[in-house]
């Protein structure tokens, strides 16, 4: 790698890597760690891109794009009860069905779109906006105040089941 390509492009990746990591749920470092390596394998395979700049850019992305798939299956879906040794008693069982079934009927309660809302919100499948937008026929910009009013609707229906226990 020349060392005017390295100094040429190291501002360029910076700023690519900090703009892309916090969406993608990475390290701007390790997004930028990344595509030095991709530079490296493709100089010793292809030679040096025709357009560096524009390569940087397509190559942050990607790294971007992986970093984002990674950490979307590492996260728990929502439904889900902590996988903690201490909660397998059948007492904690019974409870975080109890729980399930209560939320369940809250949300078949709610008003509207929200029943559909919270449910993909809620599916195993980690839906994501843009699939839940197009689930419901409705813009990806508005589906978050949507979730917030839905949501809201749904903390005041479970207020008073909260307050019981």
């Amino acid at each position: 790698m020349t060392p005017d390509l390295v100094a040429s492009l190291r501002p360029l990746l910076a700023a690519e890597a900090s703009a892309e990591a916090h969406a993608s749920g990475a390290e701007p470092g390790d997004l930028e760690q990344a595509v030095w390596l991709r530079l490296l394998e493709r100089l010793a395979t292809e030679g040096p891109p025709r357009d560096p700049y524009g390569w940087l850019r397509a190559a942050v992305r990607a790294e971007a794009r992986t970093a984002a798939r990674r950490t979307r299956r590492a996260e728990r879906p929502y439904a889900t009860e902590p996988a903690d040794a201490a909660e397998r008693e059948p007492e904690q069982l019974v409870l975080a069905a109890a729980r399930r079934r209560a939320l369940r009927t809250a949300v078949l309660r709610l008003p509207g779109r929200c029943p559909r809302l919270i449910e993909a919100l809620l599916s195993p499948d980690d839906l994501t906006y843009r699939e839940i937008a197009g689930e419901l026929g409705i813009s990806q910009g508005s589906l978050g105040p949507e979730r917030s009013r839905c949501l809201g609707c749904l903390r005041r229906l479970l207020t008073p089941e909260v307050a019981v226990r």
